[in-house]
């Protein structure tokens, strides 16, 4: 009894220590995590980890759409109705499916057409067979031996076996009816396949953009700042990119929109002229009066709910054709008074060197003064802006009651 305690009792010590371990642990980790906010240097990876609590959001990051329609009367027959689309949507496990089940099905329905030209011709019935007498379609006396029929015509394998004779005209018109309506399923299938593979999709996705956004000053400006890469030696020409950013809106009517959505444009350089996307680029939006984004400040920046949709068009050189790659970024990943760390750099062998480790990392900008301490003047010049509108609204309700 006395060995049944000691044991117990050194079991509880164990318990207490390991305990002791894993709290102490827990603790420098935490500790650990802190000191790695805190560095001028943020990796875009590692401080992700540190968001609040995930937002919804419109468009993810990967540039796939989170909106679901739902409650469409006729749904299916409106896919029916655009058939190229809806097939060429598919994904490939399906499209397969299909392909292998639109043969199978083709085979097996003549098949047993055949099947039933024969039975009711009389084939059937071999004892009972004259000299004289023959029969709509050689050697096919069973379901098996008409499918094999209808798959041999339909792929043109023609064994000589199996053929078909002068005795029946509706089954040399069925033969025709079944190679011109096959050889249309196999057109537009193969013309499916040919499509989908063809997409530049997959070249979308060799199209980078940077995890985060940065609020930085750009020859004497203050604007928001992303950063582009493509990741191909293939070139990217006539390359547009335009942002649009939705927000919660509230007319004068008191009509309230989820998704309103404002235009942002993006200069490289201050210049909207298509930029050359051959290394990592920078694009700029300046927040000056005429900007969606002109209300933020280092205080209410987190505060605020909006998602910033990006979208990159562009024509690829080899194929001609048009891409869009896509993004989106919610306040939470947009970093006030830091910059992007440099990229490009120029080797000892005169080559231009793209280090795609740093891309994503951004440092405190040498300018962040300007804009994150004189906070008194942000609060004044934030404060005349809503007075100024609500005096717009009071004039413009005014001028609405002395029109009536």
């Amino acid at each position: 009894m006395s060995l049944f305690r000691a044991l117990k009792k050194t079991c509880s010590v164990i318990k207490k220590r390991l305990f002791s371990r894993e709290t102490t642990e827990a603790v420098k980790m935490e500790t650990t995590k802190i000191n790695m906010s805190r560095v001028p240097l943020v990796n875009g990876g590692i401080d992700t980890a540190l968001l609040k609590a995930h937002k919804p959001r419109v468009m993810s990051k990967s540039g796939h759409s989170n909106v679901r329609i739902d409650k469409v009367d006729g749904i299916y027959l409106l896919y029916l109705q655009d058939l190229w689309t809806t097939v060429i949507d598919m994904k490939w496990r399906y499209k397969l499916t299909l392909f292998a089940a639109t043969f199978i099905m083709t085979w097996f329905l003549f098949g047993v057409i055949y099947y039933a030209i024969a039975f009711l011709h009389g084939d059937l019935e071999i004892n009972k067979f004259t000299p004289k007498r023959e029969p709509c379609v050689k050697n096919v006396d069973s379901l098996t031996g008409a499918f094999l029929f209808s798959l041999e015509s339909q792929t043109t394998i023609g064994y000589g076996f199996r053929f078909i004779t002068e005795e029946c005209p509706h089954a040399i018109f069925l033969l025709v009816a079944q190679l011109v309506i096959t050889t249309l399923i196999e057109i537009f299938i193969t013309g499916t396949f040919l499509a989908k593979i063809a997409r530049p999709k997959k070249r979308a996705e060799t199209i980078k953009f940077s995890h985060c956004a940065v609020i930085t000053k750009h020859n004497g400006e203050l604007c928001l700042v992303i950063r582009v890469a493509n990741m191909r030696k293939s070139l990217l020409i006539q390359c547009q990119l335009s942002g649009k950013l939705l927000q919660t809106y509230e007319t004068k009517e008191g009509e309230r929109i989820l998704l309103n959505q404002a235009s942002v444009k993006f200069n490289v350089d201050s210049s909207s002229e298509s930029p050359f996307l051959i290394l990592p680029l920078t694009f700029y939006h300046i927040l000056d009066e005429s900007s969606p984004l002109r209300d933020l400040t280092p205080q209410n920046l987190k505060e605020k709910d909006f998602e910033l949709v990006v979208l990159l068009n562009a024509t690829v050189e080899s194929t001609s054709a048009v891409c869009q790659s896509r993004t989106s970024y919610i306040p939470d990943e947009i970093h006030w008074g830091y910059e992007f760390v440099p990229v490009v750099s120029l080797s000892p062998n005169g080559k231009y060197v793209a280090d795609f480790s740093q891309f994503e990392k951004i440092r405190r900008s040498t300018d962040s003064i300007f804009y994150t301490v004189d906070s008194e003047k942000q609060k004044l010049e934030e404060k005349y802006r809503q007075e100024d509108q609500r005096e717009r609204e009071l004039r413009t309700m005014l001028l609405q009651q002395s029109n009536v």
